[in-house]
């Protein structure tokens, strides 16, 4: 390593153990003084604080909810330094790019700030400048996390059931991203491009020949911020129309796109004209066509109640860190099922239902992929935003609907809805029979059939098979010894005990108190 990043290491070491010193660490940990701590070391931490507080399936709920309230604003840079950020990447005046440029800042984040400006075209942009320096920062942050990873998991009590490494690696993965501002370019073009087609979104537009990697310059949307109700009444909008359509748009993204907003808060959408503006594409998640299908399939099988279906989806759904207890995961599942299944839909809480499957997901150690990590994120933040336009919309109903398909859409009843959901679910199971039996006998024939028996609530029976298997082994010893003596009895050794060598004495008494011991366990009497 070369000599400068050794002192920067260093230097940056010693920043973070000031802050460290500065909250007394060394007194104890509390939710809100790791806030504080992650505020105070910058950019890094904040995002790292503001990932781990969706992990309640790694942090105890109390830091999560704390570290919620992580601020999303740091302290703007200056003009002069936006400005030589400017000139570095054109190669030229910032006069010469745009024909006005505001210096006041529209927001400013960990990663990058925006400015209005106008271009020579007259078009009204925004412009997204990268921090200078902040991925040399970010990496060598990232760097000590992992080298204090340990201390993450002192400070949740969770010991190695965590790999905090995991949730680093997100968020580094997740920053790199967000800093190549060229591939948010490219999100934001896909974005746009999936969603042309509905009437009621708006996606700005990049402009590509003004866009590098640490400069992006975006079509100006102005707009009323999807949050502000009361601006919203008293343009005349209908908040539930608002909340309706946004939820249809979001359950669309993830059902028919597998390309959703990962970070779907109130400041990245407006309202204007009519629309709904999606802004800032730096955070997208992203799900496979067998990760759509799954989802599908556990979907279905919560709807039909059958928890086999669910047990089966869910672990298809999920990295296994480690064996797993079928039998205690189906009852837990069941127990689920059986909570909200006393639910109308419409009553469902998406933040209840998030942690109750996080705290599943930790007791069984399984661990969730990146895709549904940051769906989980996205449904419990819109969910939020919803519920402020409108509080009796309900995101589930919306999904329900949505995978229905038109048959499932009209006014019948739930209980119609779920017997046909059951038919599906029991038809489709009738017709893979003639199937499973086939293949069945085809693996009799080459041999190759195996069967897996769990035993469950069999403890006292192994227990009753090890005493058994331990008296047969000691009943083999002992029989050994009566014979082994019984051959030196009969050798040329000395005779010194009633006729007998003194070591086949020896092994006929040990042989005598090994039988007794092995005749009084069998006989005694058992409580």
């Amino acid at each position: 390593m070369p000599q400068n990043n050794r002192f920067s290491n260093k230097k940056r070491l010693a920043e973070v153990m000031g802050v460290l010193q500065k909250h007394q660490i060394t007194h104890g940990m509390t939710p809100e003084k790791l806030r504080l701590i992650f505020e105070d070391l910058g950019p890094t931490y904040i995002k790292f604080g503001q990932i781990m507080s969706m992990r309640t399936d790694m942090l105890p709920a109390e830091y999560c909810r704390e570290l919620r309230r992580l601020r999303a604003d740091v302290r703007p840079m200056p003009e002069a330094e936006v400005r030589e950020t400017l000139e570095k990447e054109y190669g030229k005046k910032v006069g010469e790019v745009f024909d006005q440029f505001d210096g006041h800042p529209l927001g400013s984040a960990s990663i990058a700030q925006v400015h209005r400006a106008r271009l020579k075209s007259g078009e009204q942009v925004v412009v997204k400048v990268e921090r200078p320096g902040i991925f040399r920062m970010m990496e060598q942050d990232v760097s000590l996390l992992r080298k204090v990873s340990g201390l993450l998991r002192i400070i949740g009590g969770t010991g190695d059931a965590i790999d905090f490494n995991l949730v680093i690696n997100e968020m580094w993965v997740t920053a790199q991203q967000e800093m190549d501002f060229l591939h948010e370019a490219e999100q934001a073009e896909r974005f746009r491009l999936s969603n042309s087609g509905i009437a009621y979104i708006a996606v700005p537009r990049v402009y590509h020949p003004y866009s590098t990697s640490k400069v992006l310059v975006m079509e100006d949307m102005n707009g009323i911020s999807i949050d502000d109700v009361d601006a919203l009444a008293h343009q005349g909008y209908d908040l539930t129309e608002i909340g309706t359509k946004l939820a249809e748009n979001y359950v669309k993204q993830i059902v028919d796109d597998g390309f959703f907003h990962a970070d779907p808060h109130p400041g990245n959408l407006l309202i204007r004209g009519g629309k709904i503006v999606w802004l800032d594409m730096g955070m997208m998640g992203t799900l496979s066509p067998r990760d759509r299908h799954l989802l599908n399939d556990v979907m279905k099988a919560v709807a039909c109640g059958n928890v086999n279906d669910v047990k089966d989806s869910f672990l298809a759904v999920m990295k296994h860190t480690g064996p797993v207890d079928h039998a205690r995961l189906y009852a837990e599942i069941d127990d689920l099922l059986n909570k909200y299944g006393t639910f109308d839909v419409g009553g469902l809480n998406m933040l209840e239902l998030r942690d109750d499957i996080l705290t599943l997901v930790k007791n069984h150690h399984l661990a969730i992929p990146p895709g549904f990590s940051m769906l989980g994120r996205g449904l419990v933040t819109i969910e939020g935003v919803i519920g402020r336009l409108s509080p009796e919309i309900n995101l589930f109903e919306v999904i329900e609907n949505h995978l229905s398909g038109e048959l499932l859409q009209s006014d019948v009843s739930g209980d119609l809805k779920r017997g046909l959901y059951s038919l599906y679910g029991s038809s489709r199971h009738i017709l893979s029979v003639p199937a499973q039996i086939s293949e069945f006998l085809k693996m009799g024939i080459k041999g190759r059939t195996r069967v897996n028996v769990e035993l469950t609530g069999a403890d006292r029976p192994m227990h009753s098979l090890e005493v058994l298997v331990n008296r047969m082994i000691l009943s083999i010893l002992d029989a050994g010894l009566f014979v082994s003596s019984a051959i030196l009895g009969i050798s040329d050794l000395p005779k010194c005990f009633l006729g007998i060598p003194a070591l086949s004495a020896v092994g006929f008494f040990l042989s005598l108190v090994l039988g007794a011991g092995i005749l009084w366990t069998i006989f005694r009497p058992h409580r």
